[in-house]
């Protein structure tokens, strides 16, 4: 008997939350979104597919080429700025010039999209401007941006997409990354409760390996060697000669293996966040984000390390 009732409230349960997820908003053509690093990537791709779906788009790109490029290819209602999610005086001007493009509107959602993934590797290796670079971009420009845009959605009850990252779940190796994403995911967790109450849903996006500009091969290579040239000869040779090498090897066989070439994947779960009356509080992106590091997530952490070890090399000298 408790079985069937059981699954009774199971099959309610499904039915209910798969109703109230394809439940959609209406009247778009009078809604903003602002979206951030907009020059390449998931974020290009976004601003392309929300200005087709009727959304006012305003697309923050870094570089004019970004900026120009992207309104050509994209229709008359998208509006495109300069924006350095680093610099609060460059925010402060993109607040100023939004207010007056929304108006009365107020601006329905922010994708706090804008990142940058390098440089990563080894803890050892990086300095403390490694570090700095990559979290001022990563976290405290998406929260400086959230808090500067905060007012503006307050008044439309809108939406805040944060992107952080299956690396926010499971540090999977050095640098600001992680850091950042982990603070991505903390900051968007204390922010949805805070401001709930003002009829704000707050999404984070977590991708998995995808293939873009910034993820490619060469800069990853580049920046793994300039981190190399930069160590000490004590702490290179606790390293190895190989163990750049090889540690490469690892990264081309990641990006073969594991990283995924459709955007679309992560566009699609942005928009989701959205356009849906109902959005999802995470969206995981990718399948090893939902097969691999979503679940690695919940392990114990001797998991995880032993996963690892078997992929990353070992050091010359490790005990």
């Amino acid at each position: 008997m408790w079985m069937y009732t059981g699954g009774l409230i199971a099959v309610v349960w499904t039915g209910v939350w798969l109703w109230l997820d394809s439940q959609e908003i209406t009247t778009l053509h009078s809604k903003y979104v602002l979206v951030t690093g907009c020059d390449s990537g998931f974020g290009n791709l976004l601003c392309k597919k929300l200005d087709k779906k009727g959304f006012k788009v305003i697309a923050a790109c870094l570089t004019e080429k970004g900026a120009d490029d992207l309104k050509r290819a994209t229709g008359p209602h998208m509006r495109t700025i300069l924006l350095d999610v680093t610099s609060s005086e460059s925010i402060r001007k993109a607040v100023e010039w939004t207010r007056k493009e929304v108006g009365d509107n107020g601006l329905w959602g922010i994708v706090n999209n804008a990142g940058r993934s390098l440089p990563m590797g080894p803890s050892e290796w990086m300095k403390i401007e490694d570090f700095q670079k990559t979290l001022n971009v990563n976290m405290i420009g998406v929260i400086e941006m959230t808090m500067a845009f905060l007012p503006l959605i307050k008044h439309a009850k809108g939406r805040i997409v944060n992107v952080a990252s299956v690396l926010g779940r499971v540090a999977a190796n050095g640098g600001g990354y992680c850091i950042s994403k982990f603070g991505v995911e903390s900051f968007s967790d204390c922010l949805r409760r805070d401001i709930s109450y003002f009829g704000i849903k707050v999404c984070i996006i977590e991708p998995g390996f995808f293939k873009t500009q910034v993820t490619s091969l060469d800069p990853i290579e580049r920046e793994l060697h300039r981190l190399w040239n930069q160590l000490t000869p004590e702490v290179r040779e606790s390293y190895g000669d190989k163990f750049l090498e090889k540690y490469i090897k690892v990264q081309r066989l990641i990006m073969n293996a594991v990283c995924d070439s459709d955007l679309s994947k992560v566009t699609n779960a942005m928009e989701h966040a959205l356009l849906s009356a109902y959005p999802r509080t995470r969206y995981s992106a990718g399948w090893d984000a939902k097969f691999v590091w979503i679940p690695l997530s919940y392990m114990p952490s001797c998991v995880v390390d032993w996963g690892l070890k078997l992929v990353l090399p070992k050091p010359a000298k490790s005990v």
